[in-house]
């Protein structure tokens, strides 16, 4: 399957601390509640302590994105932290578990929902960046992304329109772009929706898949990365280069607000930091410390971004939630600070989503399995893309700045403190972005990468997967486990 710019790379839009987390539980929830037809009395949330998920399913959002989903409500929803409670309210029983089920993924779920007269268990796993794949229905092994009308039907299948019909054990999994019609009476039918923004198809094609093929591709046409990226997401989703624009334009709208707002200042008591944006603003105006030019500007742009995560406001995962600064905090700040039109905001957006398309089909988004240089740092080496786009550079220096900037960021590990997505994140996504905007300008200076952006990023994943699984979004290393750390988190989750 060919990763897609807004699948992947770019989005969701959504609430919350962690993508992997609320998003991808949220997804996962629709689809159950789908297969349900929203009838049901009991919830089950069973986490493998082996996994990842243990320690953190309440505190980065987990269980508020399920009971929101179960709920029927979209993932942008105010409710959502209370979820649970309108669930309870609702009649219907919730319970979560901690059981040894041999779990074969750091992030699994397994959620059963219950009615009267039906059941679902369903086993799925979050893989980075809200994406998922359900590999478990009622016992029955299949493989389940969320980007076709998903059909199962129990018994015998009719004739019927669609772009795969794969046998199951005791069931036969029907993938489809659009809903089954005019099936027979008397079959046991469940169908579940796509979740994701750009859906799948049989035979789909793609102009390239890495940066090698993409030059090939590029020798003859002289296109800039931004324009290549349009030529592949179009490709990808089946949908025209004006909606692939105006997508990313709806994007780059919603990531302005989100700035505006957090910039104003925001509130949520259930945070260890304060909101810092509203402060690092009144420091800028008094020239209370260094004069940084535009990296100021960006510190309070990735900051702002941070504190609407952190005061669960509407915010993009770009690539993920954990790192949702990072990316257009720099790429926003830049523009914003520069007078730069909406054009070449989503034109630098654009650019850096073909880079994560890249990253997403040769690494990983998740933290869980490559630590934070998988979340901060593939937002960095977007980021770098993105400000070099902003300045019209030509492809092979937007490739190097993004080489560049992943070059740096290897062996970054998530250690959260409190099992919480602020610390030492909101630093981390500073940082982050300060790497971007030195590699820009190094390549913007011709500057050599000197290793190619798709070897940088199979090195990155393999250096990703080596590090301890303490120091992979488990709050079992580094910052989390200090004396100071340990008492944080003894505060937020008593």
């Amino acid at each position: 399957m060919y990763p897609s710019i807004f699948n992947d790379a770019i989005g969701p839009v959504m609430r919350g601390a962690s993508s992997s987390h609320v998003a991808a539980a949220h997804r996962i929830g629709v689809l159950a509640r789908d297969y349900m037809n929203g009838d049901f009395h009991s919830v089950l949330v069973e986490y493998d302590p082996n996994g990842s998920l243990e320690p953190t399913h309440e505190s980065q959002g987990s269980d508020m994105g399920l009971f929101c989903a179960l709920m029927g409500w979209d993932v942008t929803d105010d409710r959502m932290e209370v979820a649970e409670d309108h669930l309870k309210a609702a009649g219907k029983m919730v319970e979560i578990r901690i059981v040894d089920y041999g779990a074969s993924h750091e992030n699994t779920y397994k959620l059963t929902l219950t009615s009267q007269t039906d059941q679902v268990c369903m086993i799925a796993i979050s893989t980075g960046g809200g994406m998922i794949e359900v590999i478990e229905i009622n016992g029955v092994k299949l493989s389940l992304f969320g980007d076709y009308y998903e059909t199962l039907i129990f018994g015998d299948c009719p004739v019927v329109t669609a772009d795969y019909v794969l046998e199951r054990d005791g069931l036969i999994q029907v993938k489809s772009q659009t809903p089954l019609e005019n099936l027979p009476d008397g079959l046991v039918v469940r169908t579940m929706a796509p979740v994701l923004p750009i859906g799948a198809r049989k035979d789909m094609c793609v102009p390239f898949t890495d940066s090698v093929e993409m030059q090939a591709y590029n020798a003859d046409k002289g296109l800039s990365l931004w324009e290549l990226a349009v030529k592949y997401e179009s490709a990808r989703g089946q949908i025209s280069e004006e909606t692939v624009f105006e997508k990313m334009r709806a994007i780059v709208q919603i990531l302005d607000r989100s700035i505006e707002q957090g910039i104003k200042g925001t509130a949520y008591e259930d945070r260890m930091y304060p909101a810092h944006a509203p402060r690092f603003k009144e420091k800028m105006a008094s020239n209370a410390f260094m004069d940084l030019n535009l990296y100021n500007n960006v510190i309070l742009s990735v900051t702002a971004l941070m504190d609407v995560k952190s005061s669960m406001g509407i915010i993009v995962a770009a690539p993920t939630a954990g790192s949702c600064g990072t990316l257009p905090g720099t790429c926003l700040g830049v523009a914003n600070a520069l007078h730069m039109d909406e054009d070449q905001k989503v034109k630098a957006m654009l650019a850096a989503g073909l880079i994560g398309v890249f990253i997403a089909a040769k690494a990983t988004f998740s933290a869980e399995l490559g630590g934070c240089q998988a979340e901060t740092g593939s937002g960095s080496g977007m980021a770098a893309a993105a400000l070099a786009t902003l300045f019209d550079a030509d492809l092979e220096t937007c490739l190097g700045a993004a080489s560049m900037a992943l070059q740096n960021t290897f062996g970054l590990v998530c250690d959260p403190v409190a099992n919480r997505v602020e610390a030492p994140c909101l630093g981390k996504n500073v940082s982050m972005a300060g790497n971007a905007l030195s590699s820009a300008n190094m390549a913007l200076a011709g500057f050599e990468s000197l290793i190619p952006l798709d070897e940088v990023i199979v090195a990155m994943h393999k250096v990703g997967q080596a590090i301890p699984c303490e120091l992979r979004c488990t709050g079992k290393g580094g910052l989390a486990m200090t004396p100071t750390g340990q008492a944080l988190y003894k505060k937020f989750n008593c």
